[in-house]
Parts: structure tokens; sequence; C-alpha cells
């Protein structure tokens, strides 16, 4: 077993060498090659590939869960960028859900055999970050629903407001990482980074700007809390 962690980062705004010396490297899986770093601590992917020009729809979520089962690793924390469908869950702040809706277009490893998994999120694992955020005196909410839709476009007001009503959070990737996580027996957890409210829960519109100072702001925070990491 690899003691290594695993990360999987996205949008925010930081280099690997900021959380230390990492090495890159390539591996082929069976679903495409993916680039990672590695340090003596982090098996770190970017979601969205080595140039980080890949978009949400077009994730290749298979190859990336498979680079860390094939390296033993065991436990998964990835962070995303979220929207809030909660006036109460202000940006920039952190929830870390503990729970998700995904009812469309579900990823698996199981496309040639029968077999199901319980999806869910590892509470240790999430449990363990919160006390570190806390300890750092971050604003965070323990346990939450992410609901994840489909890119590259946003949501309309009209999803928003149906959406509301059964999550507190959007986002485009996480909940299939999660499902693939699950079927290859890691222990997954993830930080969810509020960086916007969601298409018509306030009356101002969606500033990009606001949004790219709310990730750069929380990028700073992420890197505290993974330096935090024992």
């Amino acid at each position: 077993m690899n003691k290594k962690l695993g990360l999987i980062t996205g949008s925010l705004h930081f280099e690997p060498s900021e959380l230390g010396k990492f090495v890159e490297h390539e591996l082929e899986t069976s679903y495409g090659l993916v680039t990672y770093h590695e340090s003596d601590k982090f098996i770190l992917i970017n979601r969205h590939g080595k140039s980080k020009n890949v978009p949400p729809h077009n994730i290749n979520h298979h190859a990336n869960i498979s680079v860390f089962s094939k390296l033993k690793i065991k436990k998964v924390i990835a962070i995303s960028s979220v929207g809030s469908l909660n006036a109460e869950l202000k940006p920039p702040m952190f929830i870390l859900p503990d729970d998700y809706v995904n009812l469309w277009d579900i990823p698996t490893f199981f496309d040639n055999e029968i077999k199901h998994i319980t999806p869910g999120l590892d509470k240790t694992l999430t449990e363990k970050l919160y006390r570190i955020m806390k300890k750092l005196n971050l604003l965070v909410v323990k346990g939450g629903i992410y609901i994840q839709t489909h890119g590259p476009r946003l949501e309309t007001k009209a999803e928003i407001d149906l959406l509301k009503n059964y999550g507190d959070v959007i986002g485009m990737t996480m909940a299939a990482e999660a499902t693939l996580a699950k079927e290859k027996k890691l222990k997954f957890a993830n930080i969810s980074s509020i960086d916007n409210y969601c298409h018509g829960i306030t009356p101002e519109p969606l500033n990009f700007e606001t949004i790219k100072e709310n990730q750069k702001k929380s990028s700073e925070d992420i890197l505290m809390i993974l330096k935090a990491i024992e």
C-alpha cells in the first residue's frame, strides 16, 4: 500500500511547487495517458490535464482515478470550486460535502459486468479535514449536498430554482470522481470552495471577476490546509 495521499486539483490557482518539491511523471492507463506530480507526501493530478485546458465535460475521470489505483493510493482528497445554492453559504467559504446528487451521465468502471456500489464519501477523512480547517480558523461547513451538473455552460435560473430544493452547492466534477473512487475502493473526501452564488440565488448577476478573486483567496487557504495535513 502506498501511504501517500492522492490529490485532485482543478481551477483553483496554485502550482504543485507551492506545496513543496514535486517530480512530474506520466502513467499510461487503460483509459489514456495521465500526467501527475509526486512529492514525499502527495500524488497530485490536475483534473483539467497537464495544460489545465480540458473543460469539465471532457475530463477523463476514469484515467485520473485509475492512476491512484495503479499506484496503490488508498486515500484521495478532491478540491473543487462550486457555486452556492443557499444564500447563507456565502462566498468565499468552504463546505465538506457528505453526500451528492448525480442522476445523469454517471460514470463506471463496470461496463462489462453486473456490479453495484453504494456511493458515499469517507467520514473519517472528512472529519480530519474539518478539524484542520477549524484549527486554521477557516469558514467551513461540515456536511452538505453537492449536486453535479453537466458543463460547460452554467445553469439557468429555472434549473437553479429547482435544484436549490435538493442541495447546497453545485459543481461539474466531484460526484463523478467520488463514484469512480468508490468503485476502486478508495477512501474519498472533498473540499468544496464556494466561490460564487449560483444563477439567481441573489439579485446580483454572476460576475466572473468576483469569482476569480474568491478563487484566489480560496487557493491561499487550500495551500494552508494541505500543508497542515500530516
